[in-house]
């Protein structure tokens, strides 16, 4: 009895799923959706400002501790890395590249991890599926350059082209090395610190102090380059107001606390799925709701790079407990027969 009381609604996990798949695959469409009226900096700068004061004031009334100046600081350079760095190069390559692509790239980032983590080197080149998943995902990638260089005549529309290309492929590297960062550095300084453990803030008030970065450096950027100067809200439509709106409340908040959720009620290995599914929902609504051309390189490349994430990851699914449990019904059904 105890143990059912215990589990988490079935029902709630199926909602929490859909959102992690689904909501964060749309974010790529509707940022494509919401530079029509806004400029990219004024855009995250709105998106992440207002996020993270929902988030914090939903952190307070929950009575959750707000501010220890070490994790504080820790928090503002993974916000940094994560949330400036990487979406900010995806906020703006999307002007000039489709939202699908953007999203193909991002999973992609799964070859950064393998090669930047450096820790699990040895497990990971000794891998012959993951070294097989790095090479997949580098011609995925090589595929996804040939499209951009193919798929316009002008030659300073390539070039730019080119340029998103590899600012997408910096923001990879700076999400991975954030991830990392939060992974090994914030991890072991818990271990090793049983006060600092104590002192530890809730993940959504870390959250919300790196959605605060972030929002403060967009904001700032938006204002040294002149893009506040040129903003005219009166030109901002109610489609654009709209599609803000989701990123910070789907896209910023409630996907991101799915998330969270999921990991604590789910194997990791399972939550991670989703890096299969985003790219797929946003090449589907970039391919029916927009004007932007789906090339046949471009499911190409998301084919081989889907197929590349699956190599890297598959020693980690071969031991999850799902695969576990079905090679444990396989080995009782000859048993079952022979009764």
């Amino acid at each position: 009895m105890n143990m059912k009381a215990n589990q988490p609604n079935t029902w709630l996990i199926i909602m929490a799923y859909f959102v992690v798949y689904v909501v964060w695959g749309s974010t790529f469409f509707f940022i494509d959706r919401a530079l029509n009226g806004f400029s990219p900096f004024i855009l995250g700068s709105f998106r992440f400002l207002a996020a993270s004061i929902i988030l914090m004031t939903y952190c307070k009334m929950r009575g959750y501790k707000l501010w220890n100046k070490k994790i504080v600081k820790q928090s503002a350079f993974i916000g940094f890395l994560l949330l400036f760095i990487d979406m900010a190069g995806i906020i703006w390559v999307e002007q000039f590249i489709s939202s699908g692509i953007v999203a193909i790239m991002s999973a992609a980032a799964a070859i950064w991890f393998v090669l930047l983590d450096k820790p699990k080197w040895k497990q990971n080149f000794s891998s012959v599926s993951t070294m097989l998943g790095v090479f997949f995902g580098f011609v995925g990638v090589i595929l996804l350059f040939a499209e951009q260089i193919t798929i316009s005549e002008d030659a300073s529309q390539r070039s730019m082209n080119m340029f998103g290309m590899v600012i997408l492929i910096i923001g990879s590297i700076a999400w991975t090395i954030g991830s990392l960062y939060s992974k090994y550095i914030v991890g072991e300084d818990k271990k090793a610190d049983e006060k600092e453990k104590e002192a530890d803030l809730h993940i959504m008030v870390k959250t919300s102090w790196q959605m605060i970065t972030a929002g403060v450096l967009f904001n700032t950027v938006a204002l040294l380059n002149g893009e506040y100067a040129h903003f005219d809200v009166q030109t901002v439509s109610t489609q654009d107001w709209l599609s803000l709106i989701y990123l910070i409340t789907f896209g910023s908040i409630l996907a991101f606390s799915s998330y969270v959720w999921l990991l604590q009620v789910r194997p990791a290995t399972e939550v991670s799925t989703y890096a299969y599914v985003n790219p797929i929902v946003a090449v589907a609504l970039s391919y029916f709701f927009s004007d932007d051309v789906v090339t046949k390189l471009q499911i190409g490349g998301l084919l081989v790079i889907l197929f590349s994430v699956l190599l890297m990851n598959w020693n980690l699914y071969k031991n999850s407990k799902f695969i576990q449990r079905l090679r444990f019904m396989k080995t009782i059904k000859p048993l079952n027969n022979a009764q």
